[in-house]
């Protein structure tokens, strides 16, 4: 079982782990100790699976060829339950990026719409919501603002769990939402917009100089408790960034020091990611590579009239249940999104 699992270089990453926990000093950085323990431990497991799915693979292909039509036939249910275990730890090693292990903070904002996109946004965070209760992620509401009629008029929401940001990375973007508005009393055909933001839980320390001169810092009453674990609020914290025009709120804590100290660690992490995608962009004129990308470009389609259909425009994955997606049933898009980036 070779090709994409690359079990030769997972196990040499290991062994190159396992000599840095040995030398001297390795828990002088007791922060990067465990960064260093923690990817070593989760290397660790996906190795003895993949070395696991690979005897059971072995085994299987024998017993097949001994077995009758019959026999083979009771034995199919295993037979699709080892391929479903093949294909899962496949997407897995797929997760391979700098950041992917990292938890996640994930925003959502409604476009243009008014009531319409911010019910929206609200239908957008019940799916990502559901989809971490399913696949047991964990899920903090750090900051919601309730829609004046309906909805949301943002969110907020940290993300923990194993490779949290690596499945949500590819959520970034504009999603599009088609059918019969629910406010209008005439039954037409509304098209709502609403845009989600992802940024990784840096685990290294994050070298962002912020200037007092450069931030706007305002306190204000919360819209109240919301969510799986967000306290009710009377110093929610809002951080406006002057030069790059960020705007980081926090409402979680009850303390008006704990939101801002939450607020200025988020807006640290936007502002570093911003500078790596500087220097990837930058890296990748050096090298002649002239992509277009556009972050506010749309990525999903939600169609629930003339006919229903959910289509991802970037891995062309398209589901015809738009309301099991939208119950947070996504991780088969999330997959298709990882299988393309590998074949980029």
């Amino acid at each position: 079982m070779g090709g994409h699992f690359d079990v030769e270089e997972k196990e040499k990453r290991i062994k190159y782990l396992e000599e840095l926990t040995n030398e001297d000093g390795f828990w002088n950085d007791i922060k990067k100790a465990n960064e260093v323990n923690k990817e070593l431990t989760s290397l660790k497991k996906i190795v003895d699976k993949l070395k696991k799915l690979h005897e059971d693979v072995v085994l299987n292909l024998e017993l097949i060829n001994m077995l009758s039509d019959e026999e083979l036939n009771m034995q199919e249910q295993n037979i699709k339950e080892l391929e479903e275990n093949i294909a899962n730890l496949e997407i897995n090693t797929l997760l391979n990026g700098k950041y992917d292990a990292c938890d996640c903070y994930l925003e959502i904002h409604p476009g243009a719409g008014g009531t319409e996109s911010c019910d929206f946004a609200m239908m957008l965070e019940r799916m990502y919501e559901r989809f971490c209760e399913k696949y047991n992620y964990k899920w903090v509401i750090i900051e919601e603002q309730k829609g004046d009629e309906a909805g949301i008029k943002s969110v907020t929401i940290k993300i923990s769990g194993e490779y949290a940001y690596g499945y949500f990375k590819n959520e970034k973007g504009v999603h599009r939402l088609v059918r019969i508005s629910p406010f209008d009393s005439n039954k037409r055909r509304h098209t709502s917009f609403a845009s989600v933001s992802v940024t990784p839980l840096f685990q290294e320390d994050i070298d962002i100089d912020l200037k007092e001169s450069d931030l706007k810092i305002d306190v204000y009453h919360s819209s109240g408790a919301g969510g799986q674990s967000v306290n009710t609020s009377n110093s929610a914290v809002r951080i406006t960034h002057l030069k790059t025009k960020i705007v980081v709120t926090c409402q979680n804590e009850r303390s008006q020091l704990k939101n801002k100290e939450m607020a200025m660690q988020i807006l640290k992490n936007k502002l570093y990611q911003l500078k790596i995608e500087e220097q990837e962009k930058q890296k990748k004129e050096i090298k002649g590579i002239n992509e277009n990308i556009n972050f506010g470009s749309q990525i999903r389609n939600y169609i629930l009239e003339p006919y229903k259909q959910v289509k991802d425009l970037r891995s062309g994955y398209v589901s015809y249940d738009v309301f099991s997606v939208l119950d947070g049933n996504i991780l088969e898009i999330m997959q298709s999104l990882l299988k393309m980036e590998k074949t980029k």
